[in-house]
């Protein structure tokens, strides 16, 4: 797999994620994936646990086709694309130990917990160095409430790139708005990027000279801290070498930037930013918070005035308020596609290789002990996953045996991801992919 320390210091090589569409010119972008694997993955987790009875249809006692099925009300905006729907149920995550959530460990596969430092790299990291180099290879947004995105626009609980190396989410709009096409604005918001630019730069250097003199051991942790304003300064650079192909995919700023009413503003904000990073090629690897990882959350701009850790504690089925938020989350999922699906690549469009990973990072509910896991995933990748049916787990297979398949589909041989042996034998039933998803 390519260093992603290496890959950002390198030459600016290309967003591979849209090779051979017509919207970008060929020679910003690396080589295309094979037939059939997918070029861009989004992982959409969702905070207090996902319910399997708001997925899976009432009808449905066992695996089978959707066609002649309903989708259950939190997640009817799905109705018209349950063609390439695939709803699991029966994974589990029980080695990862979630009660109020697993944090690093739901997508990582270990065990997690609060204050817990990841144990390894999580999939959505693994995935963007498996999947066709972009300028941006991983980019994580997260959800909350105004409050907590204004306090902490950055926040690490569900993404890593490696043991103890965990990887921010962006909260702020207009802070990831500049990240993103600060280069290519004008008036204030170009003021701030450049303002903004000539700081992390002077951080750059300052930390590096103030690492010398520190103690070997110290020196190793200050040298991430090095590395970070280094890859961002990077990445700067990298992004101003293709401006001109930016204006064509930048969000426009409006008061949802500057002057939200609610939380929601923010997150509809986000959400544009990260689509516009697929639809631009700048990456190919998104990871969406609804929560941030953590126990927390709020959706005032629905009418839900309860917020945080009591959410957790109330039912899903049947409960207006998790209609409402899961129902906001679905609608989320089809812009996404729409999106995807709206910009030409090879012979169809973006969405045929792409796939959508919809779980939340903390199993089925609040307090849970991970024994079951749902998860939804949209697309097929050009024919290589199984879409518009339910399948129902038999044995124990852990979410790592998903991760693992995605890996392989993705191009890289594994058995099992982020378990050894004595693990896999303990957690798991079967080795290799979940011949269950896969055509």
């Amino acid at each position: 797999m390519l260093n992603r320390r290496k890959m950002l210091q390198g030459t600016a090589a290309g967003v591979g994620a849209a090779v051979g569409s017509s919207f970008v010119p060929k020679e910003l972008f690396a080589a295309p994936g094979s037939s059939g694997s997918p070029k861009r993955i989004v992982f959409f987790m969702q905070n207090q646990g996902f319910d399997p009875a708001t997925c899976i249809p009432k009808e449905m006692s066992g695996s089978g086709s959707l066609a002649k099925a309903k989708l259950p009300e939190p997640i009817e905006a799905l109705e018209p694309y349950k063609e390439r729907l695939h709803i699991i149920n029966g994974l589990h995550g029980t080695h990862t130990s979630p009660s109020h959530s697993a944090f690093f460990g739901a997508l990582g596969g270990y065990r997690g917990g609060d204050g817990v430092a990841p144990s390894g790299p999580t999939i959505d990291y693994e995935l963007s160095k498996a999947l066709p180099k972009t300028l941006l290879p991983h980019l994580c947004i997260g959800m909350d409430s105004i409050e907590n995105m204004t306090t902490k626009p950055t926040i690490a609980n569900l993404s890593a790139s490696g043991a103890g190396q965990p990887i921010f989410m962006h909260s702020n709009p207009n802070h990831l708005y500049q990240v993103l096409y600060g280069g290519i604005s004008t008036g204030e918001i170009r003021k701030q990027h450049e303002a903004r630019s000539n700081v992390l730069n002077q951080i750059e250097q300052l930390t590096a000279a103030k690492g010398r003199s520190l103690p070997a051991a110290d020196r190793q942790r200050y040298g991430q801290y090095v590395q970070g304003f280094r890859d961002v300064n990077g990445l700067r650079d990298r992004l101003d070498t293709v401006s001109d192909h930016l204006r064509k995919f930048a969000p426009k700023v409006d008061e949802r930037y500057t002057k939200p009413e609610f939380e929601t503003d923010w997150h509809d904000c986000l959400l544009d930013l990260g689509i516009s990073a697929l639809t631009s090629g700048i990456t190919n690897t998104l990871t969406i918070g609804s929560g941030r990882g953590e126990i927390f959350g709020a959706w005032k701009g629905l009418g839900v005035e309860q917020q945080g850790h009591n959410l957790g504690h109330m039912k899903q089925p049947d409960n207006p308020i998790w209609i409402k938020i899961r129902q906001y989350n679905s609608r989320m999922l089809v812009r996404i596609m729409e999106a995807l699906d709206a910009v030409p690549e090879g012979s169809g469009t973006m969405m045929d290789n792409t796939l959508i990973v919809y779980t939340s990072n903390n199993a089925d509910r609040q307090h849970t002990s991970g024994a079951n896991w749902p998860v939804i995933l949209l697309g097929d990748c050009g024919g290589i996953f199984k879409t518009g049916c339910f399948t129902q787990m038999s044995g124990k297979r852990p979410i790592n045996a998903l991760y693992s398949t995605l890996l392989r589909v993705a191009g890289e041989k594994v058995e099992h991801f982020n378990m050894n042996e004595k693990l896999a034998k303990k957690f798991d039933d079967r080795t290799g992919p979940l011949k269950e998803v896969l055509v």
